[in-house]
């Protein structure tokens, strides 16, 4: 997630306490993973440049 967005883990973090962005799948006890379509939908959305609104979701 943090390649593909370009954003920090404090930011992706925050947007996942706002609900705009889906919480990630545990992999292992210190390993945690989003699947695919997820990043996929994320970076679709942020193209056409979507309001906070449009991320609802996964609130």
């Amino acid at each position: 997630m943090l390649e593909r967005t370009g954003y920090s883990r404090s930011r992706v973090y925050a947007r996942i306490a706002a609900g705009l962005f889906p919480r990630p799948i545990a992999l292992g006890a210190r390993a945690a993973a989003w699947p695919e379509h997820d990043i996929e939908a994320i970076l679709a959305a942020l193209i056409r440049a979507a309001t906070d609104d449009e991320f609802a979701p996964w609130s």
